[in-house]
């Protein structure tokens, strides 16, 4: 069977295939810690779960418009007001299965072959294979451990060509847990507004800063016209097999972001949207407690990683990744990542996991208990003086 030249171009996510070898290990029965996967250990909090069952109960298993129920539209863009500081209107919500779609549909409506997409690298690998897939040119903004993982703001300047069509912003950042400064911010933002660029500001992880507090690139001039806010309830509400995520577009992109949706998937559950709106709507106590639980184990995490020759480690400032500098041990970030699966039984990523850049780095998820954190540590100190 032959496939389409296209598909050469499609990377994949290699957390999955990593979980994937992690699990066989375990099977044979190898003690596995898994530090790889970047999904939230928690469960999805009970009443959440029960307004899914109240859904479901009351017929919501059927289709829905594609871009989504529109009472759960005006729930979305209420709360993502409250957030971004200005109205967001229902009109400009497109509910999807989860985030992944909001970054497909928008780099498939806007690049295409002589287009260039900036994106950060270390970054979500996504990114990259969906620019490659859309055939436009993949450019890479690196991010700098002296900068604690930030872009070099001339350098992405210098970036800029005629031909660049979307700017892609996370912060927090995954893989490396870093924070875009707020002047850095704005400076970007200034650069999209002078190169006539859309961005895509991938905001999944606006709930998990350990010390600040969330800023949106929409929130500076011009930047509410020309942004495409990602977002979505997989990480805050631990629900990420649930596939709800949700987009605030910009007017121009809602009718053929919809349009895409219902060419692909034709709506989001309707029972996942009902839990969505609970979730929302309800005291967020649940997500301040994960996210106090994700600080404590930060620490333990860094400062353990930290105590180990040959590993250094930046503090992360959001998400729940911490990525330290392995340069140090003397092997590549593949090499590191399967010796240590196999050797001690802790899964992690490596750094090139998240493109070019993340070279002599690794990825560490502190989505696992204080215990299970330590246990990993002990490993890897007792391992390291082995190489």
């Amino acid at each position: 069977m032959k496939l389409a030249s296209r598909m050469s171009r499609l990377g994949t996510e290699t957390a999955f295939e990593a979980l994937a070898r992690a699990k066989a290990l375990e099977a044979q029965g190898r003690s596995i810690i898994f530090l790889g996967i970047g999904e939230p250990d928690f469960d999805t909090p009970e009443h959440i779960i029960d307004a899914a069952k109240i859904a479901l109960e009351s017929g919501f298993t059927h289709y829905t418009p594609s871009p989504g129920i529109p009472a759960v539209r005006e729930i979305v863009a209420a709360d993502m007001s409250a957030r971004l500081g200005y109205q967001a209107t229902a009109s400009n919500v497109v509910i999807t299965p989860g985030g992944k779609p909001i970054m497909f549909f928008t780099i498939l409506a806007l690049a295409e072959a002589g287009d260039e997409v900036i994106y950060p690298n270390p970054g979500f690998p996504i990114y990259e294979s969906m620019i490659r897939f859309a055939g436009a040119t993949p450019v890479p903004m690196q991010l700098h451990e002296e900068l604690d993982y930030n872009p070099n703001i001339d350098e992405l300047r210098s970036l800029v060509t005629p031909r660049t069509k979307l700017i892609i912003v996370n912060s927090p950042n995954n893989p490396c847990g870093s924070v875009i400064p707020e002047k850095d911010l704005e400076t970007i933002a200034e650069i999209a507004n002078e190169a006539d660029a859309v961005v895509l500001s991938d905001e999944i992880y606006k709930d998990f800063y350990f010390e600040d507090e969330h800023v949106s690139i929409t929130k500076f001039p011009g930047m509410r016209e020309r942004t495409v806010v990602l977002d979505g309830l997989s990480k805050s509400y631990a629900m990420t097999g649930w596939r709800i995520g949700y987009g605030l577009f910009p007017d121009e992109l809602v009718e053929p972001i919809t349009r895409l949706v219902t060419n692909s998937v034709s709506c989001t559950a309707a029972f996942s949207q009902m839990a969505a709106a609970a979730a929302i709507q309800a005291p967020q106590e649940p997500v301040y407690s994960m996210v106090a639980e994700f600080k404590r184990r930060r620490d333990i995490l860094v400062d353990g990683l930290n105590a180990i020759p040959g590993i250094s480690c930046p503090m992360p400032k959001g998400a729940f990744y911490a990525f330290p500098n392995i340069s140090g041990i003397g092997l590549s970030s593949q090499e590191f990542e399967a010796r240590l699966l196999n050797e001690t039984g802790v899964s992690i990523l490596a750094g090139t996991s998240f493109g070019e850049f993340g070279e002599g780095y690794a990825r560490f998820s502190f989505a696992n208990s204080q215990d299970n954190l330590r246990e990993a540590l002990r490993r890897i100190t007792e391992w390291v003086p082995t190489l």
